[in-house]
């Protein structure tokens, strides 16, 4: 799963998480300790931190390390500016002159960072990041880079479950409208796609990372269109008036009681993209309007040299309707000597690990999946619970007690070595 991300336009990135991403992004009592700690002289002292998570998510037997991206970005650009020192004076106006000028040269350029890379697959106890440098600045990126690895590792997480769980199928990101704010939306397109996802329906996150953006058309493009006027500008194709074309076949195979607002409809687009006609094919009836209509407007482009690619499904038994759709499309395309089988099948509507199960259960025609909610809220667990925990100071390995056994750390700086078997396939990991 490495390597996801070449393409990543880092300039665009970069950015945009200087926007967002900077010193004060962390918790008051860091900022607390740091003062106690440069009063008492301890603030250089050198030490190590790890971050890991106690449990695995969505009750699974893995997990996938997200976000080391963001880490190195906020890393890299961790600068305390005029208004965020001038702001900080105000809620500690007891520091003394000095600390601020020690805050504001503070920088991360001599801290070491080792561990996982993006896309590893992980586990419960293992240091994903061990982080070496002065205590004082390790406290102040703790709640940072937990951040930026928490939401990171289980999205990419999730999203490697359900594309399992479409087996064939392909995955695409839906979940713009229903992820946790935009910072949540754009973190999910893009580890969604490390993920295993071949794409996302959020044009702003492919613009900043370079990951594929689809899309095709929505309900209400298709409800706006009445009566045959509302296509007067856009039937004409090649010379040929589309919908007259297409009207032919209506009568030809009897489907004269398909919905004309959306035949209207369905050739208004066409004409807007005849090389990637596809149509969402449920507004009104998916077998006795919706797919036909289709079928009406795909022969008449065919005509004209063009190839359709397909319909979306995006409400009703997805399962029995994509059979019935992939045979209507077969029958149809073979009475006029062509191909249809192969026009791709997208199903979206509220899909999750369930409904997969149940589709591959009684299987289905679908090619690729559209899901939006229960991946970019990550439904079935919300939160990862990754934690970050001081494990040697002044070169003096630290280990936490704690009444709940699952708590206690253990301590020293540790590494991970994955054992391969002859085959190359991973057997176990060695924490030393």
């Amino acid at each position: 799963m490495q390597g996801k991300f070449e393409g990543t336009n880092i300039a665009r990135e970069d950015k945009i998480i200087q926007d967002w991403i900077n010193p004060l992004f962390t918790d008051m009592y860091q900022i607390k300790m740091t003062y106690a700690e440069w009063k008492a002289k301890r603030h250089d002292e050198e030490s190590t931190f790890e971050l890991f998570f106690r449990k695995l998510p969505f009750k699974g037997n893995y997990a996938v390390f997200g976000g080391l991206d963001e880490c190195f970005k906020f890393l890299e650009n961790f600068e305390f500016k005029d208004e965020h020192i001038e702001y900080l004076k105000l809620e500690i106006p007891q520091a003394e002159p000095e600390f601020w000028v020690y805050l504001k040269n503070l920088n991360c350029k001599n801290i070491v960072l080792s561990g996982m890379k993006d896309g590893e697959f992980v586990f419960p106890d293992e240091p994903l990041l061990s982080i070496k440098g002065p205590f004082s600045l390790l406290q102040l990126i703790e709640s940072p880079l937990l951040n930026l690895t928490n939401f990171p590792t289980l999205l990419s997480t999730n999203a490697t479950r359900f594309v399992l769980w479409a087996g064939a199928s392909r995955c695409v990101e839906f979940g713009l409208r229903r992820a946790q704010g935009p910072n949540g939306a754009i973190v999910a397109s893009k580890y969604s796609y490390m993920g295993g996802f071949i794409g996302t329906s959020n044009v702003y996150a492919s613009f900043l990372t370079g990951c594929p953006c689809l899309g095709t058309v929505a309900h209400s493009f298709i409800m706006s269109y009445e009566k045959e006027d509302d296509c007067k500008d856009s039937r004409m194709l090649d010379g040929k008036d589309l919908l007259v074309e297409a009207t032919k076949y209506r009568t030809e195979l009897g489907w004269t009681s398909t919905n004309m607002g959306e035949l209207y409809a369905f050739v208004s687009f066409a004409t807007g993209y005849p090389k990637a006609f596809s149509a969402l094919v449920d507004s009104y009836s998916t077998m006795n309007s919706g797919i036909k209509n289709y079928l009406l407007v795909a022969l008449a482009l065919k005509d004209l040299g063009y190839e359709s690619t397909g319909i979306r499904l995006d409400s009703g038994d997805l399962s029995q309707l994509s059979k019935d759709c992939r045979k209507i499309m077969t029958e149809t395309g073979n009475k006029y000597g062509h191909d249809f089988s192969k026009h791709v099948i997208v199903a979206s509507n509220d899909i999750n690990e369930n409904s997969l199960k149940a589709l591959k259960e009684n299987g289905h025609e679908i090619d690729v999946f559209g899901i939006g909610t229960n991946l970019v809220t990550c439904q079935a667990q919300p939160a990862l619970g990754m934690v970050y925990k001081v494990v040697e100071f002044q070169g003096t390995p630290r280990m936490k007690f704690s009444e709940e056994v699952e708590k206690i750390t253990i301590p020293g700086s540790k590494s991970v070595v994955r054992i391969f078997d002859e085959a190359m396939k991973p057997q176990f990991d060695l924490l030393c």
